[in-house]
């Protein structure tokens, strides 16, 4: 079963990522979060109705839920700017960071430990993201970052964080909880920003015009996150990931064969030891 969900996280997160970036290029960041919100709080309510009254009366699980919410919530947004303004081929091999820093928080506080071979996989990890990241590879030069590399980098410390954190709390309280808490935290946020900014009536209009590519990606996406919360309960933590991460081979073909994005031959080569390294070593995890 933890294989089976941690595969369809796999699928999700790499076709949800290429819908998040024609969603963020059409809407904008905080509409595309709204609406992704928005139906994972309306969709996911019936099934956690039931569970709410004894969630309120748990302090420890509500400051547990409310932490995983904030800290996802910041990483969304530099998520999705870095899909808006960069390539999906250059920044989906950066969120391969999110390996390493889930499973060394896993190694550190729940004690599951890294092989040397998985180490030595993650170096070959770091060292594709820095080739694939670089538009000109001149030691003797300044160095020119690819856009969306930024932002990616940051949106990374905060997935590897959530991915644990979302570990941890679908095991406290359950993988439909965790998902519907963490949607309704940032529809409220959405929420509050899109009133205070005054763009409802662009957010209408897309509502009018894009509920295809709305109901699209905000379906998909929150599937991801319920597939991945659910292996967690039968995988550990640093397997799921592992394996789950290897979405970013899928993102970033779909960004070379469908946007046509073109990369130099370094980079090229970055994207191919990203990809086989992240894709060996949740293999070598899973076994």
């Amino acid at each position: 079963m933890g294989l089976s969900f941690a595969f369809l996280a796999l699928v999700a997160w790499g076709v949800g990522d290429f819908l998040i970036q024609k969603s963020t290029r059409r809407f904008g960041n905080w509409q595309a979060l709204f609406f992704i919100t928005a139906l994972g709080t309306i969709v996911l309510f019936p099934f956690v109705a039931k569970d709410l009254p004894a969630l309120w009366t748990s302090s420890k699980e509500l400051i547990l839920l409310t932490a995983t919410s904030f800290i996802i919530f910041l990483a969304a947004l530099f998520d999705f700017q870095a899909l808006r303004v960069g390539k999906i081929s250059i920044v989906e091999p950066v969120f391969a960071l999110e390996v390493p820093i889930t499973a060394l928080l896993a190694g550190f506080i729940l004690h599951e430990h890294l092989t040397l071979v998985q180490i030595l996989l993650v170096v070959l990890v770091i060292l594709g993201i820095f080739l694939v990241s670089t538009k000109h590879l001149k030691f003797y030069k300044e160095m020119k970052w690819e856009k969306g590399v930024q932002f990616a980098l940051l949106a990374t410390v905060g997935m590897g964080l959530t991915n644990f954190f979302i570990g941890i709390s679908s095991r406290v309280t359950d993988p439909l909880m965790i998902n519907w808490f963490l949607s309704l935290f940032i529809f409220i946020a959405c929420l509050i920003f899109l009133t205070i900014s005054g763009e409802w009536r662009k957010t209408l209009d897309h509502w009018r015009t894009e509920k295809r590519l709305i109901f699209s990606v905000g379906i998909i996406d929150n599937t991801a996150w319920v597939a991945y919360a659910y292996s967690t309960l039968y995988l550990p933590i640093a397997i799921a990931v592992s394996i789950s991460e290897s979405y970013i081979a899928l993102a970033a073909l779909l960004g070379i064969f469908l946007n046509h994005e073109k990369l130099k031959k370094h980079q090229y080569l970055g994207l191919i030891i990203t990809v086989v390294a992240v894709v060996l070593l949740a293999r070598i995890t899973e076994m």
